[in-house]
């Protein structure tokens, strides 16, 4: 019966076996006698060890010696006799009738508690007397037994008791480990049902608290000392702060002689109720000391346990009371109606459930339907005052009106082993803001590594997994809070935006300025042989290109984003097609002169015209196409990693800018084709080499555009696509106008129908020449 049977008494009222059992035997133990009406049995551990006997099993075994006379039990013993003897003298609880005591010594031994019982219950015994006593009524009901496996009614129908269950302090002490945030604790349980029930309860509480329990040492009093060495070793793990020890008093001892010869410190303990109010051990008496009135026989404020015992006493006295008596209604006045011969245990056991009376101190003494009391529980904390360990109240635990669990502590009453700071109990110490835990393989769930978050996730302190910060935020530094992105853009006021402005505008001054000069010497022969209408137009149409670079920078917006693409896409349609009709030009004027052709009479400048605003009309309809099905608009890129939100233009279909870009190509490739086919005009005629030089940079330079603007990130992006038009615009203008501009500027008398041209490298030449040395 585990705790039961270890220590002090069990609360069993006297079995159902009738009394018509002969005494087979009876075992020769010492005994506190007083004779009365009704006998009342009580065992209690007067010494709390018995000797170490061997057993053969072939003789009968001589009575144990027991050691170690303890005076905590010796006062409960003390205050039984006491009880009954106050009973005896009250003139309304069990008037005219005396109780009687015959108690037993249990030397907190199992097999001695088992003698103790058997003897009780089995009969009486002579005492000097030549008749023979009552038998015992009841056992004394238990004040110390608190293991929960006693409230089991089906096993103990007869079992009650006035100290609570462990099952209540299990709730208790995992109360006060949630009060206190302790997660990391080990555990002492006595090689019993009472520690092994206990601690498998207390671990159940705690589960779901996220406590760990570190170590289950196991202990008991006859356990040789290597045993009791293994625990220690478990008590000295460094990490472990805080002890929980569900262990009777006289088991606790071996152990903790050795935690006090080791020096072991820096412990926090917690004591179920089996131990806290264990005080000094005591030596031996040997008949001759003086007697000692600071002892703790003799220290009446410490009356938690022995309180219990009174309290016990009187819950048989009442129910004995309620059995004997009867209540005359018409008069109010009780009378005797059941002889004492004639009560039965099993009476006693019924009036028990009844008992309901309020004790001398105030307190409500009653049973639930498991034989249980009321549950109360102090919280005692061991302080050092002048030398001697006092226990001192720094609270309690109880059960409130509406049936739930009410801790109460005063803080400031407590004395830590650590000082006035609460002690701490984890295994590893909680994670700051900005990291999550990482369980360590192998370990309860109190032992992990605290790991950073990453760049797009939080954490609060302790947290278990790191939080992902809206889309458009990012974590700060301390990875505790989310702050916005930076929104990135290319901008007018940035070095790269400054220098491609820069850029734009030289192309358009540039390109103007050709067109000026083209106009003012428009009469003269070398603009006349170009065709002074299609170079013009050409001229505008790259002017106009120079211009588009300027939308793709700022802030995008819904109506930039239409304009940049469908401006690029037309503006370079309409240069190309204009480079297309100066080709076919030189292609037609060579024809024109072998004999029979009249080629250049089909090719007038109506036609011209015709093929320069027809290429273009198919990619202004393309265009419109696109922004009637899917215009491009402005969008948010967010990429996981990055600290920044790209603001771009979404082509809003993918197809429809292919198409835009593959019609301009195409329009290139033919202008290209068509010029190499030219390439052996003669030199006056040599305009289909500069278009061939021009289109072979335009291509290149958009085929190294493509892996340049996927690669590219945020808004270099838009960098590589403005550098893309800007450096094909410039091609075009240089590769086709410059020598052009360079003799009607620089060489005039080479501008005569008889020179009306430079070929490419001799325009080379002739320009570096010019250049200062």
């Amino acid at each position: 019966m585990g705790k039961l049977n270890i220590i002090h008494l069990c609360f069993l009222l006297c079995t159902k076996m009738g009394c018509a059992c002969e005494l087979q035997h009876k075992f020769e133990m010492r005994d506190m006698y007083k004779e009365g009406h009704i006998m009342i049995g009580g065992i209690f551990p007067i010494f709390n060890k018995q000797e170490d006997m061997l057993v053969s099993f072939e003789k009968e075994p001589h009575n144990a010696e027991c050691k170690g006379f303890d005076l905590r039990a010796f006062r409960w013993t003390r205050m039984m006799m006491f009880a009954i003897d106050e009973i005896n003298n009250d003139d309304y609880l069990l008037p005219n009738i005396s109780l009687g005591y015959k108690i037993l010594d249990s030397c907190a031994s199992p097999t001695n508690v088992l003698r103790a019982a058997l003897t009780l219950v089995s009969g009486s015994e002579e005492k000097d007397s030549s008749c023979h006593p009552p038998p015992i009524s009841a056992l004394i009901v238990s004040y110390f037994s608190t293991c929960a496996c006693l409230s089991n009614k089906r096993k103990y129908p007869t079992f009650f008791r006035t100290i609570p269950s462990d099952y209540h302090q299990a709730k208790a002490l995992a109360f006060l480990v949630k009060r206190f945030g302790w997660k990391w604790i080990g555990a002492l349980q006595s090689d019993n049902d009472y520690g092994r029930n206990g601690i498998s309860a207390f671990a159940k509480e705690v589960e779901a608290l996220g406590v760990c329990i570190a170590f289950v040492g196991t202990i008991l009093r006859t356990y040789p000392q290597n045993k009791i060495l293994e625990v220690v070793e478990m008590i000295k793990q460094p990490t472990v702060k805080m002890i929980l020890a569900f262990v009777p008093e006289g088991d606790l001892y071996p152990l903790m002689q050795e935690v006090v010869k080791q020096n072991i410190t820096g412990k926090q303990w917690i004591a179920s109720e089996a131990w806290i109010m264990v005080g000094c051990s005591t030596k031996v008496c040997t008949g001759t000391e003086k007697i000692n009135y600071t002892n703790q026989f003799f220290d009446i404020t410490q009356l938690r346990i022995t309180y219990k015992v009174y309290q016990a006493v009187y819950a048989i006295a009442h129910a004995l009371h309620h059995l004997m008596f009867c209540e005359m209604p018409e008069t109010n006045i009780s009378r005797l109606c059941l002889n004492a011969s004639q009560i039965t245990p099993n009476m006693v056991n019924e009036h028990l459930k009844k008992v309901h009376f309020v004790d001398t101190v105030g307190e409500k003494v009653f049973f639930d339907e498991n034989g249980d009391p009321p549950v109360s529980y102090e919280v005692i904390n061991w302080q050092m005052r002048d030398g001697i360990v006092q226990h001192i109240p720094v609270g309690h635990f109880s059960t409130s009106v509406n049936g739930t669990y009410e801790l109460v502590i005063v803080e400031d009453k407590i004395v830590w082993s650590t000082g006035n700071q609460t002690p701490k109990a984890v295994c590893s110490e909680i994670c700051p803001l900005g990291t999550r835990k990482a369980q360590i393989k192998g370990l309860p769930v109190c032992c992990f590594d605290c790991i950073s978050c990453y760049h797009i996730f939080v954490s609060i302190i302790g947290a278990v997994d790191c939080i992902t910060c809206p889309e458009e935020y990012w974590s700060n530094e301390r990875k505790n809070s989310c702050v916005m992105k930076i929104t990135e853009f290319l901008t007018y006021t940035e070095t790269m935006g400054i220098v491609l402005t820069a850029l734009s505008l030289f192309g358009a001054c540039l390109a103007f300025s050709t067109m000026v000069v083209f106009i003012y010497f428009r009469d003269t022969p070398i603009v006349k042989v170009n065709n002074s209408e299609l170079s013009s137009l050409l001229l505008l149409s790259l002017f106009f290109c120079f211009l588009c670079p300027l939308t793709f920078i700022g802030e995008p917006t819904d109506w930039s984003c239409m304009l940049r693409h469908i401006a690029f896409g037309v503006t370079f349609a309409l240069c190309i097609s204009c480079i297309l009709g100066k080709t076919i030009v030189v292609v037609s004027a060579f024809r024109a002169t072998l004999p029979g052709n009249n080629m250049a009479g089909k090719f007038g400048p109506a036609q011209q015209r015709g093929i320069v605003w027809s290429c273009t009309a198919i990619q202004i309809v393309i265009c419109i196409l696109w922004l009637k099905i899917t215009p491009p608009f402005p969008d948010k890129v967010f990429e996981q990693h990055n600290k920044k939100i790209i603001l771009e233009c979404n082509t809003g279909s993918d197809i429809a800018f292919c198409a835009v870009l593959g019609y301009i190509g195409l329009l290139a490739v033919i202008c290209l084709i068509l010029a190499f086919l030219a390439r052996k005009l003669p030199d006056n005629f040599n305009e289909a080499k500069f278009i061939s030089f021009s289109m072979l940079i335009f291509c290149a330079v958009w085929i190294t555009f493509i892996p340049a603007y996927v690669s590219s990130p945020g808004k270099y992006t838009v960098a590589v696509e403005i550098f893309a038009i800007l450096s094909s615009a410039f091609g075009l203008l240089l590769c086709i106008f410059v020598p052009k501009c360079y003799i009607i500027l620089i060489k005039p008398e080479r501008n005569t129908r008889k020179h009306p041209c430079l070929c490419m490298f001799q325009w080379l030449i002739q320009f570096l020449k010019l250049l200062p040395s």
